[in-house]
């Protein structure tokens, strides 16, 4: 169970409240990750209960309160991932690019509403991006570079879950069906291993309202999974990747760990994992790490 660092309310007795409902299983030992925010239970199950379920038992203990509750299995030799691959609008960084774009252009109820959509599932997501790009014919290039600089946010827990993973010898990959303008900054400041997305056209010092081809979505957000994963000489178990729309889905249900983050309804309960009210540091406690491993990040 994970709460917010900054609201830490978890407490001893509402984990004494939580031990009856774990029965068929049986809780072997707990301990606390970082008190008031992070607790982990080792429990031994029967096969009979599904992970899924007695996920949806607990939970009804901490519904209404800003806590995530999410069971994982019991696997010392794959609990602390090797390789990360993480979503970056709305997941490393608190913002939609292309509604920061929509918004200096003027354009931000247009564009916001078809972003929507797509992050939804109602929309195919290389339709949408094109959509919206096609909106921004014209914008001066200069512009994203302030918009970088005075609008793009990091995720609460962004730099100390890259920073603590990349310590411990992990790949941090970041894909994103965004733009390479921003992800390349935002991985140089993180320290991502490696970053890929979607270039915009510019031409004359104007976007010209389209994007090379191809465009980077669903399939191949999967893909960097998976030819990372075989690059690395690594297992799907030893792989974490984090996202928050429906152009991630592939991806999380292919990793090890499979985690969505603040997530669209439809992303959130197709999930293997969600954190709905922690921030990014809870992927650290989802792998074993305990609050006095964490490495500081650079600064937000």
């Amino acid at each position: 169970m994970t709460a917010a660092p900054e609201a830490p309310i978890l407490e001893a007795g509402l984990i004494a409240a939580m031990r009856p409902l774990l029965h068929p299983a049986e809780l072997l030992a707990e301990r606390w990750l970082a008190p008031g925010t992070a607790w982990e239970g080792l429990l031994r199950s029967p096969a009979a209960l599904a992970r899924r379920a007695l996920t949806h038992r607990l939970a009804a203990l901490v519904a209404g309160r800003p806590i995530d509750l999410n069971v994982v299995a019991a696997d010392p030799a794959h609990r602390r991932k090797k390789l990360l691959v993480a979503d970056m609008e709305s997941t490393i960084i608190e913002q939609e690019c292309l509604d920061e774009l929509a918004a200096y252009a003027g354009l931000r109820d247009r564009i916001s509403e078809i972003t929507s959509r797509a992050m939804r599932g109602e929309v195919a997501f290389e339709t949408a991006l094109n959509e919206r790009v096609a909106l921004l014919n014209g914008l001066d290039a200069a512009s994203l570079e302030e918009i970088y600089a005075s609008r793009l946010s990091l995720m609460p827990g962004a730099a100390t879950l890259i920073a603590t993973m990349r310590r411990h010898g992990a790949y941090c990959a970041l894909v994103s069906g965004g733009f390479t303008f921003f992800t390349e900054r935002i991985a140089a400041r993180l320290g991502f291993d490696s970053q890929q997305a979607n270039v915009l056209e510019i031409a004359g010092g104007k976007l010209t309202g389209r994007v090379r081809q191809p465009i980077l979505g669903r399939e191949a957000k999967l893909a960097a999974l998976q030819q990372l994963t075989e690059d690395l000489q690594l297992q799907a178990e030893d792989t974490l990747a984090v996202g928050d729309g429906a152009n991630d889905l592939a991806m999380l249900r292919a990793a090890g760990f499979g985690v969505a983050f603040r997530a669209k309804p439809i992303v959130a309960e197709a999930a293997q994992l969600r954190i709905d009210h922690a921030d990014l540091t809870a992927l650290l406690y989802l792998q074993g790490y305990t609050a006095p491993e964490f490495v500081g990040g650079q600064a937000a």
